[in-house]
């Protein structure tokens, strides 16, 4: 276990406003659109740009990459963002200083769409979790996905932490994901479920395969206690569509990052792309 650095942690009083998340899917629970992008690219300041656009356009989540030198459930586009980023000079550090005042930004429009913060384990061991959590409650992060953070680990090390300061750990499943292992994600998960649509990296996957339908059924029928967003491999409005109709909504990740690269951040060209998705 990595020692933490001594932080004074919040306390009940400190008048913590309701995690967004949460908030979101009290009065929403079809057709959620999850749009991931990863900080720093194409450009270094870009983060907040992309984030206002993405709330203008509608989107009900936003999912900010971390970037990570060794993504390893990321396929190509997103691993040639995440290297993009890094050679522009994200990280950690400069994401949180970029997402300071975004809440309350008197200049423009305040952002309130909840922000989750999506990496691998490493870079936040690095920064310190406590550390960490504090500077998401700080900046108004709503939750964090790491892929590469077991189960078992979150709940001996740092789910107590996480809890302080009122941060959400959406875990993961996939097609090979035993339904005892899934009954307790679900048990000890307070937010939504991240269901990875197949065995494989994200942008990898075409289409709705007959596989996948009969993956997203079983879990529909689990009737699960949390919500379910599907990601990898919905690109476009037909996938999108397809997942809609056997969960809460989805995650576009692979398609957004190429639409940046091809189209630019403007809010006109951010408003066409999530157009396309949910026409």
């Amino acid at each position: 276990m990595i020692e933490q650095p001594d932080i004074q942690r919040p306390t009940e009083t400190d008048g913590t406003t309701e995690n967004r998340i949460k908030s979101l899917f009290s009065r929403k629970s079809e057709r959620l659109l999850n749009i991931y992008f990863t900080a720093g690219f194409p450009h270094l300041d870009d983060t907040v740009t992309i984030l206002r656009g993405l709330q203008q356009a509608g989107v009900d989540l936003v999912e900010i990459g971390m970037p990570y030198s060794d993504p390893v459930a990321d396929g190509e586009t997103i691993q040639k963002s995440n290297g993009r980023a890094l050679e522009n000079g994200m990280s950690i550090k400069k994401l949180f200083d970029q997402l300071v005042g975004c809440r309350t930004d008197s200049t423009g429009e305040p952002i309130t769409v909840p922000i989750l913060l999506m990496g691998y384990i490493n870079p936040v061991l690095q920064y310190g979790v406590e550390n960490f959590c504090r500077m998401c409650r700080e900046v108004g992060v709503d939750g964090v996905i790491l892929p590469d953070l077991p189960l078992d680990l979150f709940l001996d090390e740092y789910a107590e932490t996480f809890r302080a300061y009122g941060i959400l750990n959406v875990n993961l499943i996939t097609p090979q994901t035993t339904d005892e292992r899934i009954r307790l994600i679900d048990a000890e998960s307070d937010g939504f479920i991240y269901m990875v649509s197949s065995a494989s990296i994200t942008g990898s996957v075409t289409g709705i395969s007959d596989p996948m339908r009969a993956y997203f059924e079983r879990i529909k029928a689990m009737n699960l206690r949390n919500p379910r967003l599907i990601g990898f491999g919905i690109n476009n409005h037909e996938t999108f569509d397809s997942a809609c109709a056997n969960a809460n909504g989805a995650i576009v990740g692979s398609a957004f990052i190429r639409h940046l690269d091809d189209h630019g951040t403007s809010p006109e060209s951010i408003q066409a792309f999530v157009d396309t998705i949910r026409a």
